[in-house]
């Protein structure tokens, strides 16, 4: 569980719930939901467990990842790949279950997700790509409850994508000298933290406009504004945290306050869709 960071699924899960209840215009039923689930579950499972594949020689040459479970021994690697094949199986399984454009679309899917983790070889855009695969999870999911895409879905998708692009951009600042050292591509590595952190916020401020644009879309009335007032409160306070390029609070920036913005949303939204209802 720690190897695959199984709690770091709160910054897809609560999109894959909004995207699949905004296209219902409510709650979808229970077997829609729990198909949902299972696949966004499993295709990060999935992901996770590549990544570290993947990475196994270059995380146990860093310092700050060398003690994760596969270089240190603490889990084997066959157990891993086995782990990873059955967490493909399953999420094949839950998109054949949500119909057959899920189906279809599965494999274009689990191509995106698991190429990121070669991307930081060859482009700095490794940012963009892993934006790209967290943005998927609420188109996926409204194509899972009526076949299409609801429209202001691809706002919240675009919103979701810079967001992700702009916190791993400041992730990334760990392993500036390493990533040099072992050419490996990353936005700080190639131009520096301060102009960076000028890409990072620029992304947020992208972030924070497309989930508006999505409040607005909807015709939300009040409670969703109180919670992307919130959500962009979270994004400036992150900014502001590593204003300087320090990394004394990465670990704060990084999951403490950006694990608060999916669910933050999520809340406003089922809100006032339940005190609409009432």
């Amino acid at each position: 569980m720690e190897m695959i960071k199984v709690k770091h699924t709160v910054f897809s899960l609560p999109f894959a719930m909004l995207g699949a209840m905004t296209t219902a215009q409510g709650i979808p039923s229970v077997e829609k939901l729990i198909w949902i689930s299972t696949a966004v579950t499993t295709a990060r499972t999935a992901a996770m467990i590549f990544n570290r594949l993947v990475d196994q020689n270059i995380d146990g040459k860093n310092p700050r990842t060398k003690n994760r479970a596969l270089p240190t021994g603490q889990v084997s690697r066959r157990w891993a790949i086995c782990f990873f094949i059955v967490s493909v199986i399953l999420f094949g399984y839950a998109a054949n279950k949500l119909g057959a454009l899920p189906r279809k679309l599965a494999i274009p899917a689990m191509i995106v997700i698991l190429g990121y983790s070669f991307c930081k070889r060859f482009t700095l855009l490794s940012h963009i790509i892993l934006g790209l695969s967290l943005a998927i999870v609420p188109l996926g999911a409204s194509i899972a409850v009526n076949g299409n895409i609801d429209p202001p879905i691809w706002f919240l998708a675009i919103g979701i994508l810079t967001w992700t692009a702009g916190f791993d951009i400041i992730y990334a600042l760990q392993d500036v000298s390493f990533d040099r050292e072992h050419k490996l591509h990353s936005i700080p590595a190639h131009i520096g933290a301060a102009k960076s952190l000028w890409i990072s916020r620029g992304m947020h401020a992208v972030a924070s406009t497309s989930w508006a644009i999505f409040n607005y879309e909807l015709g939300s009335i009040l409670v969703p504004w109180i919670s992307w007032l919130i959500v962009t409160i979270i994004l400036a306070r992150e900014q502001w945290i590593v204003r300087n390029g320090g990394l004394e609070r990465i670990n704060h920036a990084f999951f403490t306050l950006n694990s608060m913005v999916g669910v933050c949303l999520f809340i406003g939204h089922t809100i006032e869709w339940a005190l609409v209802k009432l």
